[in-house]
């Protein structure tokens, strides 16, 4: 016998996997592909990240580079995250507010693991990343869903104010929003801010706000990504290199507890503890020295700014409706019809492969995703405007 909850998530196959599969199957058959299903970085890593790869591995002595370290991590490389943040923002955090791990999954796992005391609710906003859900759910809270607000992909907080209880003990924020590429600004926040104070006083306990920052440095035309701890004290970081530096396959990430959030030390070591158990401890060495040395690196974004505005324009100019991303990689469109499935499995049978909004939250909806080819991305607009034309 095995474990019948990690049985179901191991069979319940990822939509957006199983159209990236599927389009490496009909590649691999000989058919052109126009797969828009998966958000994987599609522009180079900066420069100096290959350099110091190469110049550690060539300079540092090879014990050292390939050795344990500290389970949060080397102390020089948190103290130089925090020093980074500090100079950008005006924080106060220290290396000590710091634990590495392996990507954002296990940091966002880690917390919620941490705060998910008996009886718990942990909320998310749609469109939300769909694995939020079993990250809530398979680490003992219960997944609360707060609705889409459709006109802007801001944050309904009237209807997340609804949903509070006594049980509530944190909200998941995702800004800039996978999959939706809006940012929550500064406005929005500073009103989820209120309400989570006036409702954390009320039920007598602090709610956490929980910020998924993958895509934190991917931002156009001078958009401000506010830093949730000034608005919110009691926010935890939850952040990934993947996306900023272009290396999703090296999987480094960290947790942020800054001083400031209620039971800081307490919600560190609970975190650390949820680590430890998970197996997420010592998080790649090589990894840990390479964001320390380019941690003020940032990506090169001309490419996705130029397929986020081109495919923004042909899609409005056909009668689709989207609002305009300001971050990420992704278009979130209103599926003609108002079924995103049954409009997914149109453009599948074109080869166009998009990516059905159920999982998301947002059934109505489809993902594209931006970072691809400028060329695939040009002949992929025919079919989208025939696709839309039974609709008109």
């Amino acid at each position: 016998m095995v474990n019948q909850n990690m049985l179901a998530l191991g069979q319940t196959r990822s939509c957006i996997r199983e159209l990236f599969e599927y389009g490496l199957r009909q590649k691999a058959a000989g058919e052109t592909v126009y797969d828009f299903s998966l958000g994987n970085p599609s522009i180079p890593a900066p420069p100096e990240v290959n350099e110091t790869f190469v110049s550690i591995l060539r300079d540092v002595d090879s014990l050292a580079v390939h050795s344990y370290t500290p389970a949060p991590g080397f102390p020089d490389a948190r103290q130089t995250v925090a020093e980074e943040l500090n100079r950008r923002y005006g924080a106060d955090l220290r290396g000590e507010n710091f634990f590495f791990t392996c990507g954002a999954a296990p940091a966002l796992v880690s917390v919620i693991r941490a705060l998910a005391t008996e009886g718990a609710e942990i909320m998310a906003i749609a469109p939300f990343f769909p694995e939020y859900r079993p990250f809530v759910e398979a680490n003992g809270a219960a997944f609360v869903l707060v609705p889409a607000d459709r006109e802007t992909f801001q944050i309904d907080c009237a209807a997340l104010e609804e949903r509070i209880t006594a049980r509530t003990q944190a909200v998941i924020v995702n800004s800039p929003n996978n999959p939706s590429g809006v940012i929550y600004t500064r406005a929005t926040l500073e009103k989820l801010a209120e309400v989570l104070t006036r409702k954390s006083a009320e039920h007598g306990h602090p709610i956490y706000v929980i910020s998924d920052e993958p895509y934190r440095e991917l931002v156009y035309g001078g958009a401000e990504v506010p830093f949730l701890p000034d608005i919110y004290p009691n926010t935890v970081i939850c952040y990934s290199y993947s996306k900023s530096l272009s290396m999703p396959g090296e999987r480094i990430g960290y947790v942020c507890v800054p001083d400031r959030v209620e039971d800081s030390q307490a919600v560190y070591a609970a975190a650390a503890g949820a680590a430890r158990i998970l197996g997420h401890v010592c998080a790649p060495s090589l990894q840990q020295r390479v964001v320390a040395a380019c941690a003020a690196s940032r990506p090169d974004l001309e490419a996705y700014d130029r397929n986020r505005v081109t495919l923004y324009d042909a899609l409005t100019s056909y009668g689709y409706r989207c609002v305009k991303p300001d971050g990420a990689f992704y278009l979130f469109v209103q599926a003609p019809g108002g079924d995103a499935q049954a409009f997914s499995d149109q453009a599948k049978a074109r080869n166009l492969l998009i990516v059905p909004g159920g999982d998301f939250g947002c059934p109505d909806y489809f993902r594209a995703s931006t970072c691809v080819s400028h060329e695939m991305l040009l002949r992929s607009l025919p079919i989208f405007e025939d696709l839309m034309k039974p609709y008109l």
